[in-house]
């Protein structure tokens, strides 16, 4: 691959990263309006279910990919990225009246399980 092809692409690449970190935050920030923006109506539980199955079926997808890429580890560091998402999950069922118990037993145990992974095989 020529160079500037290979600078094209990862400038592409940093400014998608940096769009859907954005998306996401517009999503935590200003829900409502996120929700239009996406294209439903702001209380479609259906919609939210949706994107939430899609974007959990994409992650345990690139999580093959990159193990199958990158090897071990590289995986294990993306785990440790990927650990941010059962942590937060754990906070967001606890600050919206949620489950202590499931909270703790489903998304910081998993949160926990992926950062024990990660660092074994980023770093063993």
């Amino acid at each position: 691959m020529d160079t500037t092809a290979l600078v094209t692409a990862l400038v592409i690449t940093s400014i998608a990263c940096a769009g859907i970190i954005a998306i996401g935050a517009r999503f935590l920030l200003a829900p409502r309006a996120a929700m239009f923006g996406f294209g439903v109506a702001p209380d479609s539980l259906r919609a939210l279910t949706q994107i939430k199955g899609v974007r959990d079926i994409t992650s345990g997808v690139v999580l093959l990919v990159v193990w199958i890429a990158a090897g071990h580890v590289v995986l294990g560091w993306v785990l440790i990225a990927a650990t941010l998402t059962p942590a937060t999950d754990a906070a967001i069922v606890i600050a919206n009246g949620g489950k202590l118990t499931t909270a703790l037993g489903v998304h910081a145990l998993t949160a926990a399980l992926l950062l024990g992974a990660g660092l074994v095989l980023a770093l063993g």
